[in-house]
């Protein structure tokens, strides 16, 4: 099967998401005579100009994010007989609810955030759900409209809150660029014997050790957990974990580690433990095929309770 990629750009109103977009296809270095799907599925006071395009395979369709379906796409990529697609999203609505529409064969390649800089935190404070749905899985956020010299660190935070990984750029007033270079040193030593986690550090650990399980493979680590038990508790292994919020209560999750324990049986679940295992980075069924971080039990004792049920970053 032939895989489409797509080129998803998301972001609020007025963010800029348009302008890049035409800039990026007025491009010949990207747009080089591919078959291009352009979907926008918001319409903003600026609007395409698809004569000012170096190649003319470019074929624009104005879709209701709410509503498109499966078939739809698929009959738009068949019917332009299309070899890649350039989306720009709705910012009011959520971007993973769009991706399971998107056909079996369109893969996300790129998905970059574009932001206001002078209204994003106020976006963030109102609909706070909304703004990390679009951190969450960008690979790149852009903060326009920034005044030369102005502070970032409150930007940076809120990304940091959602990605540890995406890039971040800073667009400002009078032409210039610069990529965020602010490194956020972890609340935890992975260097240490025992990497020891405190119990508000839990999501921060979660995040990183699943996001780069080989950084820690082969070191140990101590940590407050809930018992998770798995279904097939004859594997040898349980979840221990805790409740994550991100964003709000509505996305509050169970996030756990897979954990080979001989003395499963004497566990009972939801029980709170302190746990020190050492750390393989390896696939897990739990992890869809992917590598991600396993643990060994070395040592498993009743605890109490954290003072704070949910964690958050």
């Amino acid at each position: 099967m032939v895989q489409i990629p797509v080129y998803a750009f998301t972001g609020f109103l007025d963010s800029g998401k348009t302008k890049f977009i035409q800039q990026t296809l007025e491009d010949p270095r990207f747009n080089t005579g591919e078959r291009t799907l352009l979907l926008v599925f918001e319409e903003g006071e600026e609007e395409y100009d698809l004569s000012t395009y170096p190649s003319q395979n470019v074929y624009l369709e104005v879709l209701d994010q709410q509503t498109v379906t499966t078939k739809q796409l698929q009959k738009l990529a068949k019917q332009y007989k299309a070899q890649r697609v350039v989306a720009e999203l709705n910012g009011m609505q959520l971007v993973g609810d769009l991706y399971s529409r998107f056909p079996e064969d369109w893969v996300v390649a790129q998905e970059v955030v574009f932001a206001d800089a002078t209204t994003f935190i106020t976006y963030n404070a109102n609909m706070r759900s909304l703004v990390m749905d679009k951190l969450v899985g960008g690979q790149m956020v852009v903060f326009n409209r920034l005044e030369p010299g102005e502070d970032t660190m409150e930007l940076h935070k809120l990304v940091r809150a959602a990605n540890r990984r995406m890039d971040i750029l800073y667009d400002y007033t009078d032409g210039t660029t610069q990529f965020d270079e602010i490194e956020d040193p972890l609340p935890f030593d992975i260097n240490a014997p025992v990497i020891q986690i405190k119990d508000e550090d839990y999501a921060l650990w979660y995040r990183d050790v699943t996001e780069e399980p080989q950084k820690y493979a082969g070191k140990t680590v101590e940590f407050k957990a809930q018992v998770a038990l798995l279904r097939r508790k004859q594997d040898g292994m349980f979840g221990p974990g805790r409740f994550v919020m991100t964003c709000c209560a509505d996305d509050i999750q169970f996030c756990g580690v897979p954990c080979a324990y001989d003395r499963i049986s004497e566990l009972e679940s939801r029980s709170w433990i302190m746990l020190k295992a050492t750390i393989r980075a390896e696939r897990h069924p739990i992890y869809a095929g992917e590598i991600g971080p396993v643990l060994t039990a070395l040592s498993v004792t009743p605890a109490v309770p954290a003072e704070q049920d949910v964690c958050t970053f």
